[in-house]
């Protein structure tokens, strides 16, 4: 299987590194610099793919990309809350394999393009865009890269109407492959953790979220 990926993704002009086990993956994270993405797989000899996701989290915000036989959604939802960017079950397509992962590289790109960012504060919860950091009520809460990603996004679009289908796209960075309930359980995990203020984030019956944030002054 990796050699099938390799050389699909090679094809495409990839630079591809191959790992055999969890503990060859953690190797090469640390030696080969920059790494513009990891496609991981969980079954692995050694350290399994969640320990080596979470290992990197600590370290780095270099997408990740689960490729594993795990389908059920208890699986992909923990993927996803340990950092994963996007998971793929198989049996699959290595085209589609291949478009996936030139869709988070083009999402990464275009983030990390933006020019950096003020801070942004309604009443107590207040964001640093610039450092990735949220505090409530004056309390740094530990949000999720997709958290994260999810709330700047409303941010950047507050007061629009945005479809789940739309958060998919933009938030997790492919059109829309997935299942709407990852975008539905992201949000109540994000809205726990910015409580009292997740009355910012409104459900639309039928259509999707509407960001609408607003100054005490």
């Amino acid at each position: 299987m990796r050699k099938l990926l390799k050389d699909f993704l090679t094809r495409q002009a990839y630079t591809v590194h191959e790992a055999r086990d969890g503990n060859e993956a953690m190797l090469q994270f640390q030696q080969i610099k920059p790494l513009d993405l990891i496609i991981l797989d969980i079954m692995m000899p050694g350290i399994d793919g969640w320990e080596v996701c979470r290992k990197i989290r600590q370290q780095s915000d270099v997408p990740i990309l689960m490729l594993t036989a795990k389908e059920e959604e208890y699986d992909q939802l923990f993927g996803f809350q340990l950092g994963a960017d996007d998971y793929v079950t198989k049996p699959f397509s290595p085209s589609i394999l291949v478009a996936r992962v030139a869709a988070l590289l083009k999402r990464t790109k275009m983030k990390s393009e933006q020019p950096s960012a003020k801070e942004w504060m309604r009443q107590g919860l207040h964001v640093k865009l610039s450092a990735g950091k949220v505090w409530v009520d004056g309390q740094l809460v530990d949000l999720s890269p997709k958290e994260y990603d999810l709330l700047i996004y409303f941010i950047h679009n507050e007061g629009l109407l945005l479809s789940r289908e739309q958060l998919l796209e933009n938030v997790w960075g492919y059109d829309y492959f997935g299942d709407v309930r990852t975008v539905d359980t992201h949000m109540n995990r994000l809205r726990l953790k910015i409580s009292p203020y997740d009355t910012f984030i409104h459900t639309i019956r039928g259509k999707g979220y509407r960001f609408e944030g607003y100054d005490e002054k």
